[in-house]
């Protein structure tokens, strides 16, 4: 979205229209659509803005539900906006730690200063971006508690405010399709400005879930973030907004259910043992924080193979950090005996889960040309350092 196009989306006509559209469901609504609206008299530009706003807001509900539906959105920040169940949390940090008053740098379509305005907390959303500022200060204007400011994260005035959140921006610059930023140097406020206002005051960052553990600070909690089995984010907290004694935490949120597990460090791997009947895959939240020593402690699990993620267990437990599995057989793991094995047992849908080998699953998935009518579950790994092949069972939540 350019300037031009978010002047007509904020006109009176545009936004009327906008609210007045059907729900999104694919592109066949919207060839219908730009034809009746044209034929109801609209600009070729007004008809264009309204409609991928409208394809915005249906994908926003993801992330913001029914309050998309009264937001505005581009492409680019829609994508790097957070959650609105996890922001609530990052508000709830700050709220908890008594901080009355916070800036939200580089605040995107304001989804976190939504969060923290709805907590009752003073709020300076600044955003670098021209157009992406003017519709935070419309998805805002419902809070008469929050100012939005149109500039950047290095010149702002920290003084006198109790809390600052900072989210980098970590893709290349623009409105629509952007790449990821993989190196932290090419962050935008650069890295090394987000850990300098970091010392001596409450700070979150908001960074990619796969960022260097290397570069975490000593004094930081880091806080990996997994939403319906995705893993989202990973948060550094500072001063009044770490918790004490924690420095690595895993929070799975899975539909209304939040679960926790949280340690003052990494956690030691439990030691390796013989394949059980029960096969357990930590979240992604739990093995980035590197907590899989803990979860196996509580589950009374072993390691399957010395630096793979998969535990194993005799018996069965039900965990929010860990996907269950029951081990049916262990199958050849060469591919023309997998693929024999496979079509005596006629299975024609095949999930294929790895780990600790090289191989592609979508490949080969191809290569076993299966054919059936069952489906099944196939891990690849290492059992005591030896490739296996296993076949195994989803077990029920």
């Amino acid at each position: 979205m350019d300037r031009s196009e978010l002047l007509e989306v904020l006109s009176p006509e545009g936004l009327r229209l906008l609210d007045s559209l059907p729900p999104y469901h694919s592109e066949r609504d919207v060839l219908r659509m730009v034809s009746d609206l044209r034929k109801a008299g609209y600009s070729p530009g007004l008809v264009a803005a309204v409609l991928t706003q409208a394809k915005l807001r249906s994908k926003a509900h993801a992330k913001f539900g029914e309050f998309a539906d009264r937001m505005l959105f581009t492409e680019a920040a829609l994508e790097q906006a957070t959650r609105l169940p996890v922001a609530a949390r990052h508000a709830g940090r700050f709220a908890a730690a008594g901080l009355d008053q916070v800036v939200d740098l580089c605040c995107g379509i304001g989804g976190d200063a939504m969060a923290l305005a709805a907590l009752e907390l003073d709020v300076t959303a600044v955003e670098a971006d021209e157009v992406t500022a003017a519709i935070a200060s419309y998805n805002l204007a419902p809070f008469p508690n929050v100012t939005v400011v149109h500039g950047l994260a290095e010149k702002t005035d920290l003084r006198g405010l109790d809390g600052v959140y900072l989210d980098p921006a970590r893709r290349t610059p623009g409105h629509g399709q952007t790449s990821r930023l993989t190196n932290p140097d090419d962050y935008s406020p650069s890295l090394d400005f987000a850990f300098e206002i970091a010392h001596g005051r409450s700070v979150g960052i908001k960074l990619g879930p796969g960022f260097d553990r290397d570069l975490i600070p000593s004094t930081a909690e880091a806080q990996w973030v997994s939403v319906d089995g995705q893993l989202v984010e990973m948060g550094l907290w500072f001063g009044a907004l770490a918790r004490p004694g924690i420095r690595r935490a895993a929070l799975v949120l899975d539909g209304d259910r939040a679960s926790e597990l949280t340690a003052p460090a990494d956690s030691d791997d439990v030691e390796p043992g013989p394949l059980g009947e029960y096969l357990y895959e930590p979240n992604g939240a739990v093995i980035r924080a590197r907590l899989i020593g803990d979860l196996a402690r509580i589950v009374g699990a072993r390691m399957l193979s010395e630096g793979i993620a998969y535990l194993t267990a005799d018996d069965a437990v039900s965990t929010p950090f860990a996907a269950g599995f029951r081990v049916l057989e262990t199958l050849p793991y060469q591919e023309r005996d997998l693929r024999r094995a496979l079509k005596e047992r006629g299975i024609g849908t095949l999930e294929i889960k790895k780990r600790g080998v090289d191989v592609d699953p979508a490949t080969l998935r191809k290569r076993l040309s299966l054919s059936g009518s069952r489906s099944a579950t196939l891990v690849l790994t290492r059992v005591a350092g030896k490739h296996t092949a296993l076949l195994v069972e989803r077990l029920a939540d």
